[in-house]
């Protein structure tokens, strides 16, 4: 039997023990959220989370050249170091050496997951597995330092590769694109792992092909994304004007009687465009962009079938040429091309993954849920909750996990009154110990920092992050250092 809290604090209010599970901005808005409201004065929040380190993310997912965004750490961290909050490092949950969701609603009132869309959509063509064919995921992960990815994978591929293809027209594939075609130089200002960045320092990629099935007007990048492509040094960005006049929204100016209103971002987008395809001519040339130490090649209205196949790996991709069916779609329209290219990322979206112990809807690929609720045959689970992509799917930008947040903590709180009746533990991270888990607190998470400050020093560089699990374990285990 688990000891429990008294259930009442000094000012006679329920005392509420919250377990989010995710450090990041999906979890670390809840846990804000909760810090935040004034019907229950006295919560204590426990941000779990599989790895060591906290922010999710924004650590493992945004470009390392994207300092800005990456600054976005400093508000989550300023949540965690409230003394109402504890982070909890290194504890999986639903997984085969973790905690199953049914164990940890036993330590809390109740639990909040915010685990994400961590798994890619398949392109599902023929080749798809050949070697030198990866997810963006995995591609962000390897120069995030993610320790999940391990060695190098992509070393040889980098330095292989001359001509590199990014399907998918979202911030993720510009990202990657971005990555390839910066120079090293300028990444070493990061906290690029080093072996990533030598991979990229030595890398032989002269030509990034950014690809997407439909026109300009229907790509997810932001224009502020878009316009970082063009400020690469040493890089050329090319767009065939006869691909943008296939767009009707390039063609039709909204002036014209019965032309709908672009968004402001596909206008932006647009003129962006409009100004790389001055030169005119297609972008398939060799010589395109040849004073250019590298050639950034955005195509539309070309669908993948095949990844080609020479030697056991991949050669290229197969397109087929698409076109505007009037409804918003495209259609095939009998004519292909093929693309050279020795390195293959697709980006074409993220996937909620199911957790062990929770129900899951495989065709959203999402938990079932009602206004945050997790539903279990139809009804409301009883202290178990959802935030972020596992809730509502991999949609909108890091700031629309706040009102998603908001939104589960008022469904929480409006259950506060027979959530405060569960039995919770007084110290659930005794009882995690207990049950052979190590958890790695704040004070583990500031030892990382420190020896990542010193590993960047060693190399004449700032913080460049540990990139394996032994490695963080251990900094994390030295925390008098």
């Amino acid at each position: 039997m688990l000891e429990a809290t008294s259930g009442k604090s000094g000012k006679g209010c329920a005392v509420l023990s919250v377990a989010v599970v995710g450090s990041g901005p999906s979890g670390v808005y809840t846990a804000q959220a909760l810090l935040r409201q004034s019907l229950v004065p006295d919560v204590r929040v426990h941000v779990l989370d599989r790895l060591p380190t906290p922010y999710g993310l924004v650590r493992y997912g945004v470009a390392p050249d994207h300092e800005k965004i990456k600054s976005l750490q400093n508000s989550l961290r300023a949540v965690l170091e409230d003394d109402r909050v504890a982070f909890v490092g290194n504890v999986g949950v639903g997984g085969p050496d973790g905690v199953s969701p049914a164990r940890l609603a036993e330590l809390y009132h109740a639990v909040v997951y915010c685990v994400g869309a961590s798994a890619d959509r398949a392109l599902a063509v023929p080749g798809e597995g050949l070697p030198g064919s990866y997810s963006a995921t995995r591609f962000v992960s390897w120069y995030s330092a993610h320790p999940d990815v391990g060695a190098d994978p992509f070393a040889r591929d980098a330095l292989e590769a001359r001509s590199a293809v990014v399907i998918g027209v979202g911030n993720v594939a510009v990202d990657v694109a971005r990555i390839l075609a910066r120079g090293a130089d300028e990444l070493r200002r990061t906290d690029v792992p080093p072996a990533a960045l030598g991979a990229l320092e030595r890398s032989r990629v002269r030509d990034v092909h950014i690809v997407g099935r439909r026109g300009p007007s229907q790509a997810r990048f932001t224009t502020k994304e878009l316009r970082e492509l063009g400020a690469l040094p040493g890089a050329r960005v090319l767009v065939d004007p006869a691909e943008l006049a296939l767009d009707p929204a390039y063609t039709a100016p909204e002036e014209a009687s019965g032309a709908p209103v672009l968004p402001a971002v596909v206008r932006r987008n647009l003129e962006v465009l409009r100004g790389w395809s001055a030169d005119g001519g297609p972008v398939g040339g060799a010589s395109c962009g040849a004073g250019a130490a590298r050639r950034i090649r955005l195509r539309f209205f070309l669908r993948p079938v095949e990844l080609l196949e020479r030697g056991g790996r991949v050669a290229g991709v197969r397109f087929a040429r698409t076109a505007p069916d009037g409804a918003g779609g495209v259609l095939d329209t009998g004519a292909y091309e093929d693309i050279e290219a020795r390195l293959v990322l697709r980006a074409v979206g993220y996937r909620g993954v199911e957790l062990p112990g929770l129900p899951f809807d495989p065709v959203r690929g999402t938990v079932p849920h009602a206004a945050g609720r997790v539903l279990r045959g139809g009804s409301p689970s009883p202290g178990e909750y959802v935030a972020g992509w596992i809730k509502r799917g991999p949609t909108g930008v890091i700031g629309s996990n706040r009102s998603c947040a908001k939104e589960t903590v008022a469904s929480l709180l409006a259950d506060a009154p027979a959530l405060a009746r569960r039995t919770a533990a007084d110290d659930p991270l005794a009882v995690l110990r207990r049950w052979g888990l190590r958890p790695v607190e704040w004070s583990g998470w500031l030892s990382i920092e420190r020896a990542e400050a010193e590993l960047g020093r060693s190399l004449g560089r700032g913080p460049v992050k540990i990139p394996d699990w032994s490695g963080l374990l251990a900094a994390a285990r030295d925390e008098d250092r």
